[in-house]
């Protein structure tokens, strides 16, 4: 027991589910997939040792076996591994300037279009990661899931690069503007594709007008989730700028606590409009679309309780304390840590880290075209791992 009381004030975390009629579902499949998903991902040597078993702990594969509990083993692994590659990317993005994490962005989206094509010799790690998660989601995945996948990927992606040329900035956007751009960082709608990875869903089912509200007001509660349950670390380490809390208390002109009981009320009307849409989940002639079109519903407002589910579960917001936080609702905010000084990797270089221009580096050439080098940039992530 500690005989010293924190100097931090205590936040209360909403209670934003508390009337959530989804219950926590795991994909049966979910040790089997961690597995193999884990082994895959980690064969690429995207972090050091130090970074690789802080990433293992947040246990992205339970977020993936929470979100599509129902989708089937090969469902589940498409799951998994897109889970992976999302923050692999989030990772090195989130200690990249806006011009770094465009190239990122590119590789993927290349690799994205054509997944049979070997990537280049020496470049960024990402562009294999995403080849081969591609290769094997294009087996099982339908047509029209492949579509909406690739589309929304870009969206993805591109969001990214703008996060990155907003902290280059240092740019704290309004509330309405950062909405725009959160809604597509969150990476929910690449997501939603793989809720029908084995349907046909018709465009005219996806534009149907209740499931395009739907699926805003879900993208919106993932957002607000995960913002409040991220603030904490992210303002720690001083990468608070695109986070929901930060930008209510600088339009606001409210504290932390004030900040996260107004997204609570936010959240609050979110649920009220997406319980009340849900009421009318459209039906059409054709029967494998009315019933395809309710799974995928359903699998929206499973989507809000996977990810809260996870957010607690999994150590990446509160380390061994989320199982308390989730009933208690309580954490104190993290005093502002100091950003270590860069330091060699803890390990033999891993050459796959190197990006684009890494083995000419090495034979000898002198570098001129970045900003960066890849054993600075795999140290930043490594920092925000740990911090």
């Amino acid at each position: 027991m500690s005989f010293f009381k924190s100097s931090q004030p205590t936040i209360y975390i909403p209670d934003t589910l508390r009337n959530w009629p989804w219950p926590r579902e795991i994909n049966p499949h979910y040790e089997e997939c961690k597995r193999e998903s884990a082994a895959w991902v980690e064969k690429f040597g995207a972090f050091s040792a130090k970074a690789q078993k802080a990433f293992n702990k947040c246990d992205f594969n339970l977020l993936a076996s929470l979100a599509w509990s129902r989708v089937n083993r090969d469902g589940c692994r498409i799951g998994c591994d897109l889970m992976n590659l999302f923050f692999v990317f989030d990772e090195w993005s989130d200690v990249s300037n806006a011009e770094e994490t465009r190239r990122m962005a590119d590789i993927i989206m290349d690799a994205l279009y054509d997944p049979h094509k070997p990537r280049p010799t020496g470049e960024w790690v990402g562009g294999e990661v995403t080849r081969q998660y591609w290769l094997n989601a294009i087996r099982t995945a339908t047509p029209s899931a492949q579509k909406r996948f690739i589309k929304a990927f870009k969206l993805y992606t591109d969001s990214v690069v703008q996060q990155s040329a907003d902290r280059d900035k240092h740019l704290i956007r309004d509330i309405d503007s950062y909405f725009e751009v959160r809604r597509d960082t969150i990476g929910a709608k690449p997501s939603f594709a793989i809720n029908e990875v084995h349907m046909n869903l018709p465009d005219y089912v996806m534009e149907h007008p209740v499931i395009k509200n739907l699926t805003a007001y879900c993208i919106d509660m993932l957002c607000i989730g995960n913002d409040l349950c991220s603030y904490n670390v992210e303002q720690s380490r001083g990468d608070d700028g695109h986070n929901l809390v930060t930008i209510v208390m600088h339009q606001l002109n409210l504290d932390v606590q004030g900040a996260f009981d107004w997204i609570g009320k936010l959240h609050d009307e979110l649920v009220d409009k997406f319980l009340e849409e849900y009421k009318n989940v459209p039906t059409f002639k054709d029967k494998q679309a009315t019933k395809e079109c309710a799974e995928y519903a359903f699998g929206l407002g499973n989507w809000v309780r996977g990810n809260d589910q996870w957010s607690f579960e999994s150590e990446r917001y509160f380390g061994k304390d989320g199982l308390r936080v989730l009933t208690e609702r309580t954490v104190v905010l993290l005093p502002k840590k100091r950003e270590p000084p860069p330091k060699p990797l803890d390990e033999e270089p891993i050459y796959s880290l190197l990006p684009w221009w890494g083995w000419t580096a090495l034979v000898g050439f002198v570098a001129t075209a970045f900003t960066f080098s890849a054993r600075q940039l795999s140290t930043r992530v490594s920092a925000n791992f740990i911090a």
